[in-house]
């Protein structure tokens, strides 16, 4: 099934993010992690590419795969194309095809230490609409998403200047946008709005990361330039010795960004639950919408 057609059949669709096995799980941790999230069955599972460009895509299609097959739910790998050419790209592609896979998540990628931010470095492409564009000039079955960035991508010279990059990639062929996280509701409405005058029109999921680790939402902070607003600075200050306490503000604090967003109208969440089914669990616990 196509994903986008559930943006069509549902009021809100909900899904989840997980990654590949690193250094830190291994292969059937991830499958355990899997099995418990398939409880609360959620529209679909997207699966990671890798990070800093260094991708197991064998993993990743692998991964949604047995998904889609174990649990009949909805998997979309994701597809990163920074230093990949054609012949690979086609190459995953028509693995996803293989394994009956007809979702995908087109990035760019992180880049890779031994890639210049500046040069592509004999790669065939240079931007997440470059990929997009491929797959659709591919004529392959396959429903394509795209990230949104409601602060503006970090590389980005402003928020206007990354919403006509976004306005190209939607122009291009993306049936729905997947925000990056973002922790100041205030910054996506006024997102929300600059895309509508944009004629951006593609449904839009949420993409919703709980605070429940000080250290590490300070590095994903710094990856991706999100702003703290004041209360979620407070909430880091008062736990960043308290481990236990800052899970169960953080997984409070995503709700209430969640239960303010869902009197928007917008078209659903994609939980970033970083592997962890409590975090999903306690999550799930508090919809009541």
């Amino acid at each position: 099934m196509f994903i986008k057609d559930k943006f069509i059949k549902k009021n809100k669709v909900i899904s989840l993010e997980i990654f590949p096995p690193n250094n830190n799980m291994t292969l059937k941790q991830i499958l355990d992690v899997i099995d418990e999230l398939s409880i609360f069955r959620p529209d679909y599972i997207s699966v990671t590419y890798g990070a800093s460009g260094n991708a197991n895509n064998n993993y990743t299609v692998d991964i949604a795969e047995y998904i889609k097959e174990k649990y009949t739910i909805e998997a979309m790998p994701h597809l990163t194309c920074i230093g990949s050419n054609k012949e690979k790209i086609n190459e995953i592609l028509k693995l996803m095809i293989k394994k009956n896979l007809k979702n995908v998540l087109a990035l760019r990628g992180d880049l890779p230490k031994d890639i210049l931010s500046d040069s592509t470095n004999g790669t065939d492409y240079s931007y997440a609409s470059d990929l997009i564009g491929h797959i659709r000039g591919s004529e392959l079955p396959i429903s394509v998403a795209a990230a949104c960035y409601p602060e503006g991508h970090i590389e980005a010279s402003s928020l206007n200047a990354d919403i006509k990059n976004l306005k190209i990639k939607v122009d291009r062929g993306v049936d729905f946008l997947i925000t990056q996280l973002f922790f100041d509701n205030n910054r996506f409405y006024d997102f929300k709005d600059k895309i509508v005058k944009n004629n951006i029109n593609t449904p839009i999921t949420i993409g919703i990361m709980p605070v429940t680790n000080v250290k590490q939402i300070r590095r994903i902070i710094a990856l991706s330039g999100a702003s703290i607003p004041l209360k979620l600075k407070t909430l880091l200050d008062q736990y960043e010795n308290d481990n236990k306490g800052m899970f169960q503000a953080g997984i409070d604090y995503a709700c209430q960004q969640m239960d303010e967003l869902n009197h928007l109208d917008v078209n659903g969440f994609h939980l970033y639950v970083m592997n962890k089914p409590e975090i999903a669990r306690m999550i799930y616990k508090n919809m009541n919408w």
